[in-house]
């Protein structure tokens, strides 16, 4: 299955590399190399120049929309007579497993923070949104990990309205990779942030309406912006199978790790393995329920087989 140009499909103003580097302006680089390798995620070799380039134009975009935004806001508290109202400005960051949307977020996440008036940001997975191991083995639905309906939707609106509305400690659950699963008792809080980023594969997803015309929240109607990270199909796959791995040698080989037992088979069988793992979910979450979100994106990362980011597409209404 080709994939489409995001120019092709969307009402998006695309720019080559070069042209969208020069958006930069005067926006200063407040990250250095060992910055960049810190926050990078495994199989993602991103390189300060690529921050240049592509991340502080983005940064400088983003500014602007946060000072448009908050100026709206402050209008609207003025009219209501509300002298305490507290509107996080929120950043949804989507796209396929393995396609770079965790070393983005950090990126954005760094380069936010260090603006003058050094912002409160946060970030913030809905991987701790997904349904506990138990419940989706009890649906049937550990195959379908991922997927739109593993998620605890209505937990992650409420989290979201909570922190949009200002509430002054929203707490929400934590997953940890190792155990993939739910951290019984664990949770994370966030505290009236200016800038919350949110990180995951479907968050920009819709769904039928009701015909009772009944209001139906997405988690994208709480976004001020969106970001999709795009690559083509087999580019992600060969991407997603390196990571695997590499994760056989590292995370995998801890006892406590889900995936312990692929540690001591063989590459081969690794390879087939993680094969089989996107052909029956991965790519089928990609087509089904991710790809076909690009479009609502304000802003599209395009990258090539070297990881590096080729195409900028910006939202032009």
């Amino acid at each position: 299955m080709d994939q489409q140009s995001p120019s092709a499909v969307s009402p998006h103003r695309v720019f080559a590399r070069e042209d969208w580097a020069r958006l930069r302006a005067d926006t200063p680089l407040t990250l250095d190399e060992a910055d960049v390798e810190r926050l990078k995620s495994l199989n993602d070799p991103i390189v300060l120049d690529e921050v240049v380039q592509i991340y502080l134009p983005i940064s400088r975009l983003l500014s602007l929309y946060v000072a448009a935004i908050q100026n709206l806001y402050a209008a609207t508290r003025t009219f209501l007579g509300d002298e305490d109202g507290v509107m996080p400005f929120i950043i949804g960051v989507a796209g396929s497993v393995a396609v770079g949307k965790s070393t983005t977020a950090r990126l954005l996440r760094a380069l936010l923070r260090r603006w003058p008036n050094t912002p409160k940001v946060d970030l913030m997975a809905t991987d701790g949104f997904l349904l506990p191991n138990a419940v989706l083995k009890r649906e049937g639905l550990m195959e379908r990990k991922g997927f739109p309906e593993s998620y605890d939707r209505p937990a992650l609106l409420a989290f979201l309205n909570d922190v949009k509305s200002g509430k002054q400690r929203v707490t929400a659950p934590v997953y940890s990779h190792l155990t993939y699963d739910i951290v019984p008792g664990e949770t994370i809080v966030v505290e009236r942030p200016d800038i919350l980023i949110i990180e995951g594969l479907n968050v920009l997803q819709t769904s039928r309406l009701p015909k009772d015309g009944n209001a139906v929240p997405f988690v994208s109607d709480f976004f001020d912006f969106s970001v999709y990270i795009d690559a083509d199909e087999e580019v992600i796959r060969a991407w997603y199978l390196e990571r695997f791995l590499k994760l056989r040698q590292t995370a995998f080989v801890n006892p406590d790790s889900y995936f312990h037992r692929y540690a001591s088979i063989s590459e081969a069988e690794a390879t087939t393995f993680a094969a089989g793992l996107w052909e029956r979910i991965n790519l089928v979450n990609l087509r089904e329920n991710i790809l076909p979100t690009r479009p609502r994106a304000d802003l599209i990362l395009r990258k090539g087989a070297n990881h590096r980011i080729e195409e900028v597409a910006l939202r032009r209404i």
